[in-house]
């Protein structure tokens, strides 16, 4: 079959933004709460305390966003919520009053559209929240509720408070305060594809899934794709699947999945034995032990083999989330391991996906402590900010970094060197993660052209005809890399 994917996807940078934690509003506003107790922001986050971050607050960071090169924002979920996550959804068809509702977040997405920045957000449509109305109607009225068979209900009573009681009703991992539906009733079939249709005609640009491979109901989200692509074609779909994705990457469902699968080896290449283990727990997350070039090499055309190339260019490549502890806490503080995975992210198929903050530095260990405000300018890591800047900035400069073939010309011990190669532009990246310079001979028939200015990085190139082969010695210093072009 031929498989269609959003070609803005190919072409974008994403960054992913936890609403509570990102910008306050600075202007006068009509807010609900006008002497609200938010906890301190920069303070270290709590699992229930809220900061008070807004959608006015990132439409005021627009100017920011834009300068920096992000071309689509992922927002984890907005709607109204009893958690500063909002992964406990109360009305799907409600933006939490606390980001600001609907008119906020119509201001948003307008202004976002107007600077050609895309929208996606976070659906939760696995589960809802003890608070979602019905499923308060079926605690208030039990057997008699109308809603009972929306939820996966074994025994009566129900307890959603008492954990010295079986829960009686199916609840995502475990956890009462998240019943999770039954998608066995077509009435809740329906009402999620509504929710979903309700969105991207609203103008959302594609919805994030939240553990979508939690919902067993066969042609579920093949239903979920051909409604959402009935109204948008170019919309994005992507869902939270953290290992082997094939089954999900057919072409009828998704367009992609967040790429752990990138995220771990390329941290344990980058960062190697900085990497603190207690950071990366985490289901398949497997960014320790330490991994050699060779072994980072066989890991990446691996996972390129994975899935159909229409889908290896629309899959959302991170190095951490909301659900991981930051990639400067990952390395143990060590920016240099910051800047060369970064430098290996927005080099790789895929659409990047910065994680709010990490540009700048800001550490953090696993949740909550992952989920910190946004921090103030004088306390930027600016070497860092300035890398993703010029990063950025090769991508949107150069089409083979975006969609361009991915060749590994040489993998040796810390060496890693490839390009990106699409018609008769062809960009060489090598990195050096290693303690000592290093001088390397690379010989490859796979480039035509002369890749040897450099755009990015301190490295020396220099190219050679030899025979049928090209010759290029390269000069890296320690931990480091570089990206080399043509003129």
């Amino acid at each position: 079959m031929l498989i269609q994917t959003p070609d803005w996807v190919k072409h974008a940078v994403f960054y992913q933004i936890f609403p509570d934690r990102f910008a306050q509003s600075q202007l006068p506003r009509k807010r609900l709460l006008k002497n609200a107790a938010w906890q301190d922001w920069h303070e270290m986050p709590t699992l229930q305390g809220y900061k008070g971050g807004d959608l006015w607050g990132v439409t005021e960071q627009l100017d920011y966003l834009q300068n920096l090169g992000i071309t689509a924002i992922y927002f984890t979920p907005i709607f109204q919520s009893a958690s500063n996550h909002r992964y406990h959804t109360h009305d799907y068809y409600q933006v939490d009053p606390l980001l600001g509702g609907n008119s906020a977040f119509k201001e948003l997405l307008d202004a976002c559209h107007d600077r050609n920045i895309k929208v996606v957000l976070d659906g939760v449509f696995n589960h809802s929240s003890r608070g979602f109305f019905f499923f308060h109607d079926v605690l208030e009225n039990g057997q008699h509720s109308p809603w009972v068979d929306w939820f996966k209900i074994y025994d009566w009573p129900l307890y959603p408070y008492d954990d010295n009681f079986p829960a009686n009703y199916g609840c995502w991992a475990g956890i009462r305060a998240l019943p999770e539906f039954n998608h066995d009733n077509p009435e809740v079939r329906e009402y999620i594809m509504e929710i979903a249709e309700y969105w991207i005609k609203f103008g959302i640009d594609g919805w994030r899934l939240d553990v979508p491979f939690e919902v067993k109901t066969p042609g579920f989200w093949q239903e979920f794709r051909d409604r959402v692509k009935a109204i948008n074609p170019e919309a994005y779909i992507v869902g939270e699947v953290w290992g082997d994705s094939r089954q999900w990457l057919d072409g009828t469902q998704f367009d992609g999945v967040m790429n752990y699968l990138f995220a771990g080896p390329t941290i344990a290449f980058a960062a190697g034995d900085r990497v603190v283990p207690k950071q990366v727990q985490g289901p398949s997350y497997e960014a320790y032990p330490p991994l050699s070039a060779p072994e980072y090499a066989r890991k990446m055309q691996e996972l390129l083999q994975l899935y159909p190339w229409e889908i290896q260019l629309t899959q959302l490549n991170l190095l951490a989330s909301h659900d991981t502890a930051r990639l400067m806490s990952i390395a143990d503080g060590d920016r240099q391991s910051v800047e060369l995975a970064t430098l290996l992210l927005l080099t790789f198929p895929g659409a990047p996906s910065i994680y709010y903050g990490d540009e700048v530095g800001l550490a953090g260990g696993l949740d909550p402590d992952s989920r910190r405000g946004f921090p103030l300018e004088a306390h930027w890591e600016r070497d860092i900010l300035e890398c993703h800047r010029q990063l950025i900035a090769l991508r949107h400069r150069y089409p083979a970094l975006r969609t361009g073939t991915y060749r590994v010309l040489y993998a040796d011990a810390d060496i890693y060197v490839f390009a990106r190669i699409l018609d008769k532009e062809e960009i060489i990246v090598a990195v050096n993660r290693g303690t000592t310079s290093v001088d390397v001979t690379v010989f490859t028939d796979d480039l035509k052209s002369q890749p040897s200015k450099v755009l990015y990085g301190d490295g020396v190139a220099q190219w050679h005809n030899a025979g049928e082969s090209i010759r290029i010695e390269l000069s890296l210093a320690a931990r480091s890399g570089c990206v080399v072009g043509v003129g």
